[in-house]
């Protein structure tokens, strides 16, 4: 039976079969989320596995790659969200990361993934509330992945960072229940 649970902590510690980064088109190290995987799994290693791919990936795609020296999982799927300083109204992109990441784990013969808040950090822009946003569109791709795919069971968890994080997570799921 398919389940979203939403998780005070990091996606990273998640013993799940595949976690998320909240990558960026080129694949590259970043920040946030993005630079504790690429230290967690071993930037070399997590480096020349992500530049095997055509980049840049659009806003929306999801590629995958061997979790490397995370130990807690058996993959990593990378995510592109939207900037939203870029591109102000980039929904459906944010929409498509997540649901993207869903079908890739799918593809894979996975079931259970974690995510971080996608674009709701840096790549937040002028949202007035990225978090409660970033958590709507993964809330409106589970939907849509259970609704496709009713014979798949996935088990997904929404990793709120910190107490804010998790606050306004909750209100976004209060106000659509």
């Amino acid at each position: 039976m398919s389940s979203l649970k939403i998780i005070k902590g990091s996606c990273i510690d998640q013993e799940v079969d595949a976690i998320v980064n909240a990558a960026n088109d080129l694949l590259l190290n970043g920040g946030g989320v993005c630079g504790a995987i690429f230290t967690k799994a071993g930037w070399r290693k997590l480096s020349d596995a992500c530049s095997k791919y055509k980049t840049p990936l659009k806003d929306g795609e999801a590629v995958i790659t061997p979790a490397f020296n995370i130990t807690n999982t058996k993959a990593i799927i990378h995510a592109v969200g939207p900037d939203f300083y870029k591109t102000p109204n980039a929904f459906k992109e944010l929409f498509d990361a997540y649901y993207n990441s869903l079908i890739v784990l799918k593809k894979n013969n996975y079931h259970s993934i974690s995510f971080p808040l996608i674009s709701s950090g840096l790549f937040g822009g002028s949202l007035e509330n990225p978090v409660r946003e970033s958590a709507k569109q993964l809330i409106r791709a589970y939907n849509k992945f259970i609704n496709d795919y009713p014979n798949y069971d996935v088990e997904v968890l929404l990793c709120a960072f910190n107490d804010k994080e998790y606050n306004e997570v909750i209100k976004e799921c209060y106000i659509k229940s």
